[in-house]
């Protein structure tokens, strides 16, 4: 078979690629239009987060997510409430839809190897440039087809988050499902979690106890670039 000629190799690359979508379908909802009783800390928008910066793209604290996750999260949180009758668990939310141009922006924070603000807090132990190369921010994130999301159980009347061991976006081993490095009780406090998500239809990451994407993704090959706001 004859080799193509390297322009026209990378001009066919290019075609095949498919570039973000920057309009906002109709079956995108807001969460605080659905769920009841979840509580909000939208980390990328109000800064508090592993760049300490708000992240492009994100302009207000409204959580999006496809209808389908959306419903399947109100599932979740209801089954919550039946349990604990109002005064149990509660769902407290970080993320949910993310632009691609806010991983554009993680891709260029990455590459600054003079920020390093936030590192005792969220990266102790890694150098910054490796935390795409494993696996803790993505290059494409699921994020972005807006079917995945990241969350806490919390007390429902003190709003007190269980304690799960590390930290949202903490990058680091104690971060992972099969981590050793946490107790029983916070053990049983993720295992609570994941069996509740996974009920209601998602799967967790493995590197990441408060990520879950919808098994029945809508959009499973679609990436989104219109602002969260």
């Amino acid at each position: 078979m004859p080799r193509l000629p390297a322009l026209l190799l990378l001009a066919l690359l290019a075609a095949c690629s498919t570039p973000p979508q920057t309009t906002r379908p109709s079956d995108f909802v807001y969460l605080d239009t659905v769920l009841h009783e979840a509580r909000y800390d939208v980390r990328y928008f109000n800064g508090d987060n592993f760049t300490g910066n708000r992240v492009d793209g994100y302009r207000s604290a409204r959580i999006q997510l496809t209808r389908p996750a959306a419903q399947a999260l109100a599932s979740a949180e209801q089954e919550l409430f039946a349990q604990g009758l109002g005064l149990g668990l509660g769902l407290k939310i970080f993320d949910g839809y993310r632009p691609q141009r806010a991983v554009e922006f993680f891709k260029r924070w990455a590459a600054d190897p003079q920020e390093q603000r936030m590192k005792a807090r969220f990266y102790p132990e890694l150098d910054k440039r490796e935390l795409f190369d494993r696996g803790y921010i993505a290059k494409q994130s699921g994020h972005s087809r807006g079917s995945t999301v990241d969350l806490t159980l919390i007390d429902a009347h003190s709003g007190k988050e269980l304690d799960m061991g590390s930290p949202f976006d903490f990058f680091g081993p104690i971060s992972h499902h099969d981590t050793p490095l946490i107790s029983p009780a916070q053990r049983h406090n993720r295992q609570l979690l994941r069996d509740l998500m996974r009920r209601h239809g998602f799967e967790p990451y493995t590197a990441e106890w408060w990520h879950y994407r919808l098994r029945a993704e809508p959009y499973p090959d679609t990436y989104f670039d219109f602002p969260a706001q």
